[in-house]
């Protein structure tokens, strides 16, 4: 492989003045990583041996673990190496022979300067409270390292995922963690940040490889509030309070149009049967004033006055 020159080091601190310079400055870093760490790898280690990476005195904050696995055996059995934990079940693609997996803890240092700082975590109101974590998975050949590695992808879901341990190895000490109110986030390979609960005090839940911290909001650790940026691809809380101010508001309008028109539909039921009380009256009235004097018994009508004709008698005459 040979040693990375040093004019790749110093671009690590040059391509950070851009949303796509950012990104690309954590992906050299992990490039140089991944080429050191393959490099120095003792292929004379056992199937699933922790390793670990010496960096040169430029990264020696950074701390890297490796090992490697038989791809069937990951997904079978899970894994752990540092801070991650697999679960059985894991997806692995393409599934090859043999899978080397990279835990990074990049320190604070390395953390703040390209992905604090690069991804403007600040510009969301947040700030870190532990190192970036990153996990990486490469191929590798039977009798050792791959002379031309490429990045695998290993994949949990919601029922097998990744569990981040921040607790766990060097991500633990930090005098700012303690509050158990912190956020997941997950720092993505095309420059945005999600962020979701805890699974529990300082474990965060992932469903694949990449690199996650803790973080807390800005105004929670006695850090004034920044501006938020105009399309945040988070949720902080806020559209879910006006959208439910929305429906509030909406509900009361909707209760009093209701309501008027109960009002409406009663007030044309009683304008209705006063009018048939009225209508009926009127007739009963103009049954009792005819020529015959029709009476009503009830809503019947009678003629007290029958005709008092009767048959004239006829006699014999002998």
């Amino acid at each position: 492989m040979g040693s990375i020159p040093y004019i790749f080091i110093i671009l690590l601190f040059h391509l950070q003045k851009s949303k796509s310079q950012t990104i690309q400055s954590a992906h050299l870093l992990d490039l140089m990583i991944r080429d050191y760490t393959i490099r120095n790898f003792n292929i004379h280690f056992k199937t699933g041996t922790i390793q670990k990476i010496h960096l040169p005195s430029n990264f020696s904050s950074i701390d890297i673990d490796t090992a490697k696995f038989r791809c069937g055996s990951l997904r079978r059995y899970g894994a752990r190496i540092g801070e991650f934990h697999f679960g059985p079940g894991l997806t692995v693609e393409p599934c090859v022979e043999r899978v080397i997996l990279v835990r990074q803890n990049l320190g604070f240092n390395w953390s703040s300067s390209i992905y604090s700082t690069g991804y403007n975590l600040t510009g969301y109101n947040y700030q870190l409270v532990s190192p970036v974590l990153g996990l990486l998975a490469y191929n590798s050949n039977p009798d050792g390292v791959s002379p031309n590695p490429y990045e695998v992808n290993v994949m949990g879901t919601e029922q097998n995922p990744i569990l981040i341990d921040f607790l766990s190895g060097k991500a633990s000490g930090n005098p700012r963690m303690k509050n158990s109110s912190f956020l997941c986030a997950c720092f993505t390979s095309n420059g945005n940040i999600t962020f979701r609960e805890q699974v529990s005090a300082y474990v965060c839940l992932g469903t694949r490889q990449g690199h996650y911290a803790l973080v807390i909001r800005a105004h929670d650790s006695g850090v004034g509030v920044v501006t938020q940026p105009s399309s945040p691809p988070v949720n902080d809380g806020r559209s879910g309070r006006l959208s439910r101010w929305k429906v509030a508001v909406g509900s009361v309008i909707g209760s009093v149009i209701g309501a008027l028109l109960l009002g409406l539909l009663v007030v044309a039921m009683l304008v209705k049967g006063k009018k048939k009380a009225m209508r009926e009256e009127m007739e009963r009235r103009a049954y009792e004033e005819e020529a015959l004097q029709v009476s009503m018994v009830g809503h019947v009508r009678a003629n007290p006055n029958a005709s008092r004709t009767r048959t004239v008698p006829r006699f014999d005459n002998d």
